[in-house]
């Protein structure tokens, strides 16, 4: 039976037309077919199907319909298309765009009987997103990711904890092996931090990568509105893999402030610069609650390391899916001059008819 044959109107199959029809393997579509016909010459015609609400960044004159009714002229046509290339183009001639605040910046400790200590302030404030854009955020020591902790491999490590917010909260540190009383879950291996206390991890970094830390007491707000940050324990004997001349932590968020790599959002995000021939590595850390397909145009990645493990043996691509907790680390060879976007391919989280938005950056190769 042809595709045409199904859309046509048949006539209601009889018990014998079906079991002949069964033995073929194709029971079900007729049976469905000849059924929703039935129910067609029944049913009253629906209304026009509604329009589907716009989202994020979207500009109903930039759709490109029409209707029969009201064909538009290729003038008009042409007109349309102008105008959403000069959004496109807007947002890209001012990439990167300037905004208050900047997040993911290496916090130097003090030093106290050989123990590295870092302070740290949970607080509420505004954060600029995007040029313009404010929204509320709970910021570590007032930036969105909080700051990026440094230690080396053998290290003692002590964080101190200040909770200025209105609300308990706590730290974990994922993927980092500490003691079970370190692990910063509330009722399981710790009391909430009240607003004003102050609480004190302690810990040796055992283990070296890419890690992270963030709130693990109403986290899905927490962590969505910005407490947290990137915990690398480096080496203290680097492979030859790990050699970079650019060294980029680029951490994914997806919450309350929307599509956001290192909390800001294109065109306000920043890119990644280095030289030609340069070796650039990038250490993926998703903070989310979505997979986001992190895309490399113009050259391939190689992937080293998956959670801070290294990988039995590294691999190439240029897609590469980051799942929410997960810590991917790549090497990238810069032997390709230019700028190249690097962004998320679920495509509504990077662009829409304005425009590139949201998961947006750049690698740029300087000859």
């Amino acid at each position: 039976m042809s595709a045409q044959n199904i859309t046509d109107k048949p006539a209601t199959p009889s018990r014998r037309d079906f079991l002949r029809v069964a033995s073929l393997g194709i029971a079900v579509p007729v049976a469905t077919a000849a059924l929703a016909a039935c129910k067609s010459e029944e049913a009253p015609k629906p209304a026009a199907a509604a329009a589907p609400a716009a989202g994020p960044h979207a500009d109903s004159n930039h759709s490109g319909g029409t209707t029969a009714a009201h064909p538009r002229t290729p003038a008009e046509i042409r007109a349309a298309a102008d105008e959403m290339d000069k959004h496109h183009e807007a947002g890209i001639k001012s990439f990167p765009a300037k905004t208050e605040g900047k997040g993911n910046q290496i916090l130097q400790p003090r030093v106290e009987n050989g123990v590295k200590v870092f302070e740290i302030t949970a607080s509420k404030l505004q954060w600029e997103i995007e040029p313009g854009k404010l929204v509320e955020a709970f910021a570590y020591n007032g930036q969105v990711p909080g700051p990026q902790i440094r230690v080396t491999e053998g290290d003692r490590v002590r964080v101190i904890i200040k909770n200025q917010l209105e609300q308990s909260t706590a730290v974990h540190f994922h993927g980092v092996i500490t003691p079970n009383d370190q692990d910063g879950v509330p009722f399981i291996t710790q009391p909430p931090i009240k607003p004003g206390d102050t609480y004190t991890y302690e810990f040796t970094a055992k283990n070296a990568g890419s890690h992270m830390y963030h709130s693990h007491h109403n986290a899905a707000e927490q962590v969505g509105k910005g407490l947290l940050g990137a915990f690398l324990i480096l080496p203290r004997r680097p492979r030859a893999i790990e050699r970079a001349d650019v060294d980029y932590v680029m951490v994914i968020n997806d919450g309350s402030h929307g599509y956001t790599l290192n909390g800001k959002s294109f065109p306000a995000t920043e890119p990644i610069v280095c030289k030609l021939g340069q070796r650039v590595r990038v250490r993926f850390m998703n903070e989310g609650m979505m997979i986001h397909p992190m895309h490399l145009h113009g050259m391939h990645m190689t992937v080293i390391d998956k959670d801070g493990y290294p990988q039995p043996m590294p691999w190439k691509c240029d897609t590469l899916n980051v799942a929410p907790g997960e810590r991917w680390d790549v090497m990238i060879e810069a032997d390709n001059p230019g700028v190249w976007a690097f962004h998320c391919h679920i495509l509504p989280h990077a662009e829409t008819p304005n425009g590139m938005f949201g998961m947006v950056t750049a690698l740029i190769v300087e000859k």
